[in-house]
């Protein structure tokens, strides 16, 4: 054993685990790193119009940015073989500006699918609830809510020093829990707060809005709800696993199982990598997205992907408001001969009488009929 010891040398060399962190942070660096850059200065200078989520899509491309900028230090950590040169400080603030990173992600998902809500089945509060000042004010109560969120996670961090024999150690940045209550309460705070609150929110929004479409008939293609819809996936691909190893370690505290805590503690360093890359994702789906403005705007794709979703949100509300989503060219001819014939537009009471003339055919008796009626009126 001892001569083992004497054995240890710097740097370590580098372990099958730690050659594929390294592959998954290079990757995350260089396609996400300079890729919601490039959603940033699209946004900020190719686009004219700025729709709500426009404008998620923005701060949600911030946040993967900021969190990308810890990956050089891992990078170090995994490759140099010395552990964690940086300090006590940089341990905590990589750690707590990741699980913002968390947060502040799965929060502006929550509200492009509560956007996506509004539109459809509240479309004069969406309109209302549409202004600068209010869409500001509610972002930054997000990123306020992702930093109060993330204050446990620096107290559960610390650089200790690992002894690899009598004369060498190193230290590593690593969760440190000081009671195993502290250890409950980090993994079921950050699962129901990042995963279980947010996703019963976004499954009943778009349960809402799928069944009002469904009740329209709202045919209508929209490039910005296949976005989100891409966007929630990729995030629930990435982030799920990371939750279940929490769910898994909690319920092995709880039954003392040390083999099933063993199983989690091994598979955290894995799905956490996994989860990292996370942040390097979208500005992939946004490529797939947008592949159809490539060939035509060049790199002012992004641009044109979401300006259209500017467009489609107004048409969207005013399809809905109007009451006309399964509305076909036939029966707007009809409106607009009933308009013609009755010498004015239409008021509340007359959508009334239109939605149930809509969808069959109206003779020229039946106009004179409804004129006459309305003359009387």
């Amino acid at each position: 054993m001892a001569s083992n010891n004497t054995e240890v040398t710097l740097p370590l060399p580098i372990s099958t685990s730690a050659a594929v962190g390294i592959a998954i942070l290079t990757l995350a660096f260089v396609l996400g790193f300079p890729g919601n850059l490039f959603v940033v200065w699209s946004v900020l200078c190719r686009v004219k119009k700025r729709s709500v989520t426009c404008l998620l899509v923005l701060n949600l491309a911030v946040a993967d940015a900021l969190v990308l900028l810890s990956a050089p230090l891992f990078l170090r950590f995994l490759a140099g073989g010395r552990g964690w040169e940086f300090g006590s400080v940089a341990c905590k603030l990589v750690h707590y500006l990741s699980s913002v990173n968390m947060y502040v992600s799965i929060y502006l998902i929550c509200l492009m699918s509560m956007d996506r809500w509004l539109a459809v089945t509240r479309p004069f509060l969406s309109q209302r609830l549409r202004t600068k000042r209010t869409l500001l004010a509610i972002l930054f109560g997000v990123w306020v809510l992702a930093f109060l969120l993330s204050l446990p996670m620096p107290f559960y961090r610390r650089n200790l020093e690992i002894p690899l024999s009598k004369t060498i150690s190193i230290k590593v940045c690593k969760v440190h829990h000081n009671s195993k209550g502290d250890r409950i309460f980090q993994y079921v705070f950050e699962t129901v707060m990042a995963c279980i609150v947010p996703f019963s929110l976004i499954n009943t929004c778009y349960s809402s809005v799928i069944c009002r479409l469904q009740s329209a008939k709202f045919q209508r293609r929209a490039q910005g709800s296949r976005l989100i819809l891409m966007i929630i996936c990729a995030f629930t691909i990435f982030w799920l696993p990371y939750h279940i190893v929490n769910i898994i370690e909690v319920a092995g505290l709880l039954q003392a199982s040390n083999s099933v805590i063993s199983a989690a503690i091994k598979a955290r360093p894995n799905v956490t990598a996994f989860a990292y890359f996370s942040s390097a994702i979208n500005p992939v789906l946004y490529v797939f997205a947008g592949s159809s403005h490539i060939r035509q705007a060049g790199l002012s794709f992004m641009g044109k992907l979401l300006e259209a979703t500017y467009s489609e949100s107004r048409t969207t509300s005013t399809f809905t408001r109007s009451g006309r989503s399964s509305s076909s060219p036939d029966e707007s001819s009809v409106l607009h001969t009933l308009s013609v014939k009755l010498g004015r537009p239409f008021k509340s009471k007359d959508k009334e009488r239109s939605s149930s003339v809509a969808g069959r055919e109206v003779d020229e008796p039946e106009l004179k009929t409804l004129a006459t009626v309305e003359q009387l009126e």
